[in-house]
Order: structure tokens, then C-alpha cells, then sequence
């Protein structure tokens, strides 16, 4: 495929994904798909395979954490691979506490079908947000705060 297609798929399942049309979502999804989440002690962190894991993955994510914005602002593609820039607020719903994240989520696109997502997001931001008491207490904050959801 084409690196146009490649962007345009990818832009077709994030449309559907934050749109909440799982049907489309799925169906731009390779049946093998992983979808990976660094880190450790976070309800997302993992690999996430095939559509009942992406599906679960989308559950636990409404779940536990409430957006009130996420958006894809930047596709960068080369060959079958689509880097996708993107920006979210929400909240922890566990602590109600507010987060901004600059992430970027790599992805594979074979066939006009996603067969791989990694995510790099802000992990401090998440790690403040998820902290039941104050960040600074490094009891609450795995390691420096920083590698909440980290590979």
C-alpha cells in the first residue's frame, strides 16, 4: 500500500475509535493485532492482543480514565510505518486528578490494516495524576515518577 493509504487507515481507526464506532474500528484492525502499553502497575500497561484484547484495552481505558480531549494532530509515515503526534487531556478517575499528555503512537499498517500500536506517552503526567496523595512522595510515584507506564 501506499504511505497515503497506510496514514489514511490509521486516520480511519482513530476516527473510529474516538468516535466510539468499535465495528469500523475493528475491521481496520488486523485480527492479530498488539497493541502495547509500556510500563508496569498501570491498568493499561501491557501488550494488548488481537480484537478482544483491543477491545478490552478501549474498556479498561473508559474505565479508568475520563478524556476530555484526545486528538491526532501530526501523521509522519515511511514505508508501512505511521507515527501519529497527538495531545490529550483527562483526568484519573481513581483520583480525579486532571493530566495532559503529549503522546505519539507508533503503528504497522499492512494490507490497509493496523497490525501494531506502541505507545510513548508523558509518563510524569500520568504519574502525578494516578498518585493517590501528594507526587512528591516518592511512596506513591513509582521509581522517579517517571516510568509509570515507561518501557
Amino acid at each position: 500500500m501506499s504511505i497515503e493509504k497506510n496514514i489514511q487507515s490509521v486516520k480511519d481507526f482513530f476516527a473510529a475509535a474516538f468516535g466510539g464506532d468499535s465495528a469500523t474500528m475493528l475491521a481496520l484492525a488486523a485480527e492479530d493485532i498488539e497493541w502495547i502499553v509500556p510500563g508496569e502497575d498501570w491498568p493499561l500497561a501491557g501488550t494488548h492482543r488481537g480484537h478482544a484484547g483491543l477491545t478490552e484495552l478501549l474498556k479498561t481505558e473508559s474505565e479508568t480514565m475520563e478524556l476530555s480531549l484526545s486528538e491526532p494532530r501530526e501523521y509522519i509515515a515511511l514505508g508501512d510505518r505511521v507515527l501519529v503526534v497527538g495531545y490529550a487531556e483527562g483526568k484519573v478517575k481513581a483520583t480525579n486528578k486532571p493530566f495532559t499528555d503529549d503522546w505519539i503512537f507508533a503503528i504497522t499498517v499492512r494490507d490497509g490494516k493496523l497490525t501494531n500500536i506502541r505507545e510513548y506517552v508523558d509518563t510524569q503526567a500520568l504519574a502525578r495524576a494516578a498518585a493517590v496523595s501528594d507526587p512528591e512522595n516518592a511512596a506513591d510515584v513509582p521509581g522517579d515518577g517517571s516510568d509509570l507506564r515507561a518501557s
